[in-house]
């Protein structure tokens, strides 16, 4: 009663990693514990024993543990040896099959299959003939064991009765093991139908003599090839066919491939003539005889074409078709030379030779359309349109040179005709444009769209253009048959031929230059003397009193003027100037004129 504490000693630990106990060292509250206390097992032993001697009985061991049959039979198979008898009703030639089987009966669970070995090319349906299951023995709902299976025996399942004949060593002393008596095993019975042709056909003897397979044997996969030309040039159409000759040995038989090539126009057959005997001289036969829609018999052949025909350089015709042999393999030519001795083997040349170039011959303009475009024609099947100069087209663009030109006629109506000729410098284009006169007949408008002229006597292949160079005053430019003779320009062609002074000649220059100098002198002699605010009033005086008149008829001056100034140097004396005026009856005083 007076004990207060309780504690209890530590057994569970660890050692090693492993979780284990061990016997208390202290007792409960620390108590001693004596050396000689007894351990936990042998208080169990004297709880379940009684009290023996110490030299009495021996302990007994403790009851083995409890295996079941899925564990102790696993993967324990029976397997027998048996086959059954199958009729044929269907064949001739048999009326049973025996089929043989391998039954395995599993300890495990006491099911069976049957199993039947997949023969190839047998036209049965083998494999597994009975899936594993428990298979019914009778009406009653028995079931086949173990103890109902032995050597020498039928067992029936599902209507169909098998002879089981022999087994596996497993199987013998498992049986053996539980008190069955194992019958001796039998014979595997064999299928007689299939025994019967298992069995060697008996050749027939033949007599002694030359063995007909010989050639075949020893000269089968042997090939000799020849390379060879079909000349068929002498048809319409015709042309040179490279081929190639195949001759085999076995048979003696000829076969011809003909040889493409890419894009050669030829539908791709490779069999020129099929793989056959040759006939090399045929029997005299009527000629009445139909032979032309027959086959030719070995009776009707006096020769076959052997190796020995063939050659190289030797022409041979076979079904009508003739052919050159030029050349042949390294195989052919080691059997030529073992079989025939024969050692040159230099092929023939038959390469064609180099057709010479026709130079294409380009026709004469035509005067249609462009040069180069209708050039593009003769060039081309599918024409593309000239290339133009871009650059040269921004650098010149809207740049136009003016000239004012007059048509070369014999024709009376035409000498008074004037043109302006315009060339664009953008892309070296001519065009020509009419200016419409009143009451004169000739309606006026566009002459020549725009479009570029070439010089007379050109050819289409190396065209030659008009150029500004070769527009001079007074110069002649023909025109598509139409010859103009120019007789005026625009001041803006002297300008741009003086800028670029070094682009174009010194004649073309120095023409216009020539041409110009006249206006230019008229407008010093005016500028020089008189101050224009005077020239102004002068103008403006005349142009008053000619309003209060009747129109004039410009013209008249204009031709009168020309017709007076013969030397074209666009000068007139004051005395000239006034008898025109007079003459014209210009409806102004005589103080004016000579003002003006």
């Amino acid at each position: 009663p007076q004990k207060t504490s309780f504690h209890r000693s530590q057994t569970l630990d660890f050692k090693n990693g492993y979780a284990f106990s061990r016997l208390p060292r202290e007792g409960v509250g620390g108590e001693t514990l004596f050396a000689n206390q007894l351990s936990q097992d042998e208080l169990d032993d004297l709880c379940t024993q009684g009290a023996t001697l110490t030299y009495g009985p021996a302990k007994r061991a403790a009851p083995s543990r409890f295996t079941p049959a899925f564990v102790a039979f696993d993967k324990k198979v029976l397997k027998f040896d048996a086959y059954f008898q199958e009729e044929v009703p269907t064949s001739a030639e048999e009326h049973y099959r025996i089929r043989q089987v391998g039954i395995y009966y599993y300890l495990e669970d006491d099911s069976m299959c049957v199993i039947e070995p997949v023969v190839k090319n047998s036209g049965l349906l083998q494999g597994k003939l009975m899936k594993r299951h428990r298979v019914p023995k009778n009406e009653q709902g028995d079931f086949y064991h173990w103890k109902d299976l032995n050597l020498g025996i039928n067992i029936t399942m599902y209507g169909r009765t098998y002879r089981l004949v022999n087994c596996d060593s497993f199987t013998k002393v498992f049986l053996e093991s539980q008190g069955i008596v194992v019958n001796p095993p039998e014979e595997m019975v064999s299928d007689p139908y299939t025994e019967l042709h298992r069995t060697p056909v008996q050749k027939p003897i033949v007599p002694a003599g030359p063995d007909p397979f010989r050639q075949f044997l020893t000269y089968d996969t042997k090939v000799l090839r020849f390379y060879a030309i079909w000349d068929d040039t002498n048809c319409p159409f015709g042309d040179q066919h490279p081929c190639i000759i195949h001759y085999f040995l076995a048979d003696d038989t000829v076969e011809v491939r003909e040889v493409h090539k890419k894009n050669d126009g030829r539908d791709p057959f490779p069999v020129l003539m099929k793989r056959q005997r040759l006939p090399k001289t045929l029997v005299d036969k009527n000629k009445n005889f139909p032979s032309c829609v027959l086959e030719i018999t070995d009776n009707e052949v006096l020769e076959w074409y052997s190796p020995k025909d063939f050659a190289i350089g030797k022409c041979l015709t076979l079904l009508g078709r003739t052919f050159l042999i030029y050349d042949c393999d390294k195989f052919t030519q080691n059997f030529y030379r073992e079989k025939y001795g024969i050692t040159d083997f230099q092929p023939v040349d038959v390469n064609k030779k180099a057709l010479e170039k026709v130079p294409q011959v380009i026709p004469p303009y035509n005067g249609f359309g462009i040069i180069e475009d209708s050039l593009q024609n003769c060039l081309s099947l599918f024409p593309k349109p000239p290339r133009k100069d871009i650059i040269k087209m921004l650098e010149n663009n809207l740049k136009v040179l003016r000239y004012q030109v007059a048509l070369e006629s014999p024709i009376p109506e035409d000498k008074n005709r004037r043109f302006i000729l315009s060339y664009f410098l953008s892309d070296d284009t001519i065009g020509i444009f009419e200016p419409p006169v009143k009451n004169s007949g000739i309606p006026g408008g566009k002459y020549l769209k725009r479009t570029r002229v070439a010089k007379p006597g050109f050819t289409p292949e190396n065209p030659i253009y008009y150029e500004p160079s070769d527009f001079t005053i007074g110069s002649t430019i023909e025109v598509f048959g139409h010859r103009f003779i120019i007789t005026d320009a625009d001041e803006y062609v002297l300008n741009y031929l003086e800028t670029n002074a070094e682009s174009f000649p010194a004649a073309t220059l120095q023409s216009l230059r020539d041409h110009f100098r006249p206006r230019q002198v008229v407008v010093e002699t005016v500028n020089s003397g008189i101050p224009k605010k005077d020239l102004d009033d002068v103008i403006v005086e005349v142009q008053k009193e000619l309003k209060l008149q009747e129109p004039l008829n410009t013209r008249k001056f204009h031709e009168a003027f020309h017709h007076c100034d013969k030397e074209g140097s666009g000068l007139l004396d004051k005395t000239k100037f006034l008898d025109i005026c007079e003459k014209l009856n210009v409806p102004i005083s005589t103080l004016l004129l000579k003002k003006v």
